[in-house]
């Protein structure tokens, strides 16, 4: 039996005459930060909602153990406050609350979700993902509408989890937040993979002896 978390193979999704994912294929294994990288109209987001069973595939597999996938934009509870949303996660799954500090979101405990700025709303659906037991969480677009410093502490904290027995799953748009967080990189474009591996992996298969992940992601596709 494979060791992996998760594995796709051939994953294909059409909307419509348009072909979303083109024969998707890779692993996520035990233990990583994993990154899910391609511009904005790639099919990351429709990628994580195939994976998560979401969304029919035209075609392809996906195995996994159990997994928790954070969407990016939602609002759950829009009437109740932050603190009621973190408590009632928190004790669903018996799992202790300190994440709200390490969010920084005491400031906001008892504002109504629904009224939270974006990057307000970002750590809160940080939070409730990060309260959950799986041991593989899928977070899209984790640091969409965070400022630096709020994208910064937030790194820092998911550069943690692993090491706490959690796989992470990231799907990024920001070539240079994934570089600077990842283990390991996902290219997706158009719907293809078209290269995955650590960063000294993709330039060999983008056949650059240097250069950063913007320079191979252009040379791969």
């Amino acid at each position: 039996m494979s060791s992996a978390l998760l594995t796709a193979s051939g994953v294909t999704k059409r909307f419509g005459s348009k072909l979303v994912l083109n024969d998707a294929s890779f692993d996520v294994r035990p233990g990583e930060l994993l990154g899910l990288i391609g511009p904005n109209g790639a099919g990351k987001t429709t990628l994580f909602e195939c994976l998560a069973g979401l969304m029919p595939m035209d075609g392809g597999n996906v195995s996994h153990r159990e997994m928790f996938y954070v969407p990016d934009g939602i609002r759950p509870w829009p009437d109740q406050r932050v603190e009621w949303a973190l408590e009632f996660v928190a004790s669903l799954w018996n799992r202790p609350r300190q994440i709200a500090e390490s969010l920084k979101l005491e400031p906001i405990l008892r504002s109504r979700i629904g009224s939270l700025s974006k990057g307000e709303a970002k750590r809160f659906l940080l939070a409730l993902g990060l309260l959950t037991p799986h041991p593989l969480l899928l977070l899209d677009e984790p640091f969409d509408g965070l400022d630096f410093r709020q994208t910064r502490d937030v790194m820092a904290l998911l550069r943690t989890i692993p090491a706490e027995g959690r796989t992470l799953f990231l799907s990024i748009h920001q070539l240079s937040d994934a570089a600077r967080v990842c283990d390991r990189l996902i290219l997706l474009s158009s719907g293809r993979v078209v290269g995955q591996g650590t960063l000294d992996q993709l330039r060999v298969q983008a056949g650059l002896a240097e250069g950063g992940l913007e320079e191979i992601f252009l040379a791969l596709t």
